[in-house]
């Protein structure tokens, strides 16, 4: 019999190796948009449209992967996604037609929530609530990685040769992960969701918990999306006046995510996800306001702070989340992934129009406001279980 603890180091590295691989794709293009911009012969803003197109097939697949996995083995699902995704990038790799390549990653965004809305339906049904929350942080730790390793293919290890190395990489990765992922994942040891326990999209909005999760969501990355959005802008002023080398290496900080995932996991099993939820948008809003010191050092450990903050809310919000359903889990996750990219995309157009007026100063006090909706969530949960309430957002 497989020692438990192994097989959970298993589950963790073939859902990162999964995870990662699928984000590796998305962007892929961000760091090489001046040389799409002079090869093709577009514009900034189309050259743009090679990551906006992606984001877009993501947002519109959302809700229909969610449907899919909660009536649809996984493993048919991963497989499909997988293969997808692949051609694609082969396709794009190969194309010299800029209109074809931007179609392809709209194509390419589809697919990618079959690797990703569906695996994690696939963990809430596999796992007891503890591994739930340690394999969902390697879930999150993956995505930082797989964002940080897209950029790394595009913009570091492979202009010496070609950007479409990039993609041919990336394809590799891609199918790696999608065969050990067939080959090695458990068989679902859960009943997929029967008709007659089965939920639509509005009966879950219509859960009052529910709902708190997705706003957290929606708040925590709202907040995120707008420091990474604005702090370039904040560090290049005067007095800071901080170069672009200097700028872009304090961005590995991102990184911290890979390890803050798993970690807050395990604080969850300890604490409880109130007591995180509570801790980390506290450290978060401290570390907002800490970046109004105009002072390098400072500014680079507030920028650590704030990854930590950021990557313990989600961590542990899509853990509750999970832990929080018994059926229909990928819809779940589907609306959960829905109000995470409409929160930061609202939170960028937000802290552009205070950046305009107000500076970064505005930006912080906007954003340290915002992360009231975290706190409050992880109070409510905190409360009911002191109360010694059943609450399925706490683990019994």
């Amino acid at each position: 019999m497989p020692n438990p603890r192994t097989a959970d180091l298993r589950i963790q590295a073939l859902v990162f190796a999964l995870v990662c691989a699928a984000f590796t794709s998305v962007y892929v293009t961000q760091p090489v948009l001046p040389i799409l911009e002079l090869e093709f012969g577009v514009s900034a803003a189309s050259a743009s449209s090679t990551i906006s197109a992606v984001i877009a097939g993501i947002a519109i697949a959302s809700l229909p992967s969610g449907w899919l996995a909660d009536r649809v083995a996984i493993r048919r699902l991963i497989a499909i996604g997988g293969a997808m995704l692949v051609a694609c990038c082969v396709v794009v790799a190969a194309t010299h037609s800029f209109a074809l390549l931007v179609a392809v990653r709209f194509v390419q965004g589809l697919f990618v929530p079959a690797l990703t809305t569906c695996i994690a339906a696939y963990l809430a049904r596999s796992l007891d609530a503890r591994r739930l929350n340690v394999a969902m942080g390697a879930y999150v730790s993956a995505t930082v990685a797989g964002g940080l390793g897209g950029r790394l293919l595009g913009g570091w290890i492979h202009p010496p040769l070609h950007w479409r190395y990039a993609f041919v990489t990336t394809a590799v990765l891609i199918a790696l992960a999608t065969v050990a992922s067939l080959s090695c994942l458990p068989r679902e040891s859960a009943m997929r969701a029967t008709r007659h326990d089965d939920r639509g999209y509005l009966e879950l909005v219509r859960e009052p918990r529910l709902v708190a999760i997705f706003f957290t969501a929606a708040g925590a990355f709202c907040v995120f999306s707008s420091v990474f959005s604005f702090f370039p802008f904040y560090l290049a002023a005067p007095p800071l006046s901080v170069s672009t080398s200097i700028i872009t290496a304090m961005y590995l900080t991102y990184v911290v995510g890979i390890f803050i995932g798993p970690l807050a996991g395990r604080i969850s099993n300890r604490l409880g996800s109130g007591s995180t939820l509570m801790s980390a948008a506290v450290l978060f809003a401290l570390a907002l306001l800490g970046t109004l010191l105009a002072w390098l050092p400072v500014l680079i450990l507030c920028l650590l702070v704030v990854c930590a903050g950021f990557f313990a809310i989600h961590a542990s919000a899509v853990g509750a989340l999970n832990r929080s359903v018994t059926a229909s889990r990928g819809r779940a996750n589907a609306l959960y992934m829905l109000f995470y990219y409409l929160g930061g995309a609202i939170g960028i157009n937000a802290s552009g129009a205070l950046y305009t007026r107000h500076g970064w100063r505005g930006v912080v006090l906007f954003n340290v406001v915002v992360l009231v909706v975290p706190f409050a969530t992880g109070m409510a949960v905190h409360r009911r279980a002191r109360r010694g309430a059943t609450d399925p957002l706490e683990i019994p």
